[in-house]
């Protein structure tokens, strides 16, 4: 009878086991490979392109194919770390994103330059002209790593037409997600100087206060 009672439990513990398998655990597994594939199938949807990429939207040019009659030198701010509590920097990666805003025509960015907090010209973006046509875009990178422009960072961008255009949107994005708290923020461009279709090839204008 003892060991009449003793099969009876044990096979009613492997039932158990067999429907919490069937009922909890197969279920969790089913959704983890179910949830992986479908982060795959989205991963492989998205275009993803290294920064500063060059297709036929943003081609690089020996010169430029017009006289220009438009144009502006910006200022971005950037900021390669700032000051947290204690006073302790918090380095950042920087974006400079430069956009088209032209449906229907293209602009040239001619010179893109990074400075450091004491104003010294650290290097250059752009080694050629970059075409951006309508309503494309480009970025450059300063990576978290690279100290060298400091809390008062800034680039230098020069962009021309060779018909009247939309001004393009210019900023700088600085974010940092190492730490339990993220950090993010925009900046967005100063014109310094101006070159307007109404003044054709001119001198630059001054913009007015």
């Amino acid at each position: 009878m003892k060991d009449i009672t003793e099969k009876a439990a044990g096979k009613m513990v492997r039932q158990i086991k067999l429907i919490v398998f069937l009922t909890v655990v197969l279920p969790i597994v089913a959704l983890a490979i179910f949830v992986e594939l479908r982060f795959a199938s989205i991963k492989d949807d998205l275009h993803f392109r290294e920064p500063g990429a060059r297709d036929e939207a943003r081609m690089d040019l020996d010169s430029l194919p017009w006289s220009p009659i438009q144009g502006q030198t910006l200022y971005v701010p950037a900021y390669s770390h700032i000051y947290q509590q204690g006073g302790d920097p918090r380095l950042l990666t920087v974006t400079l994103s430069a956009r088209n805003t032209d449906q229907t025509h293209e602009i040239v960015i001619t010179s893109v330059r990074y400075y450091d907090t004491a104003g010294n010209e650290l290097r250059s973006l752009v080694e050629k002209p970059l075409r951006l046509a309508p309503l494309a875009s480009t970025e450059f990178v300063i990576e978290q790593k690279d100290k060298s422009g400091g809390s008062g960072a800034s680039f230098i961008l020069e962009w021309k037409a060779g018909k009247p255009v939309t001004h393009p949107v210019v900023e700088s994005v600085m974010i940092d997600t190492n730490n339990a708290q993220g950090i993010s923020f925009v900046r967005s461009a100063t014109v310094l100087e101006e070159t307007r279709p109404d003044n054709g090839n001119s001198e630059s204008e001054q913009p007015e206060s």
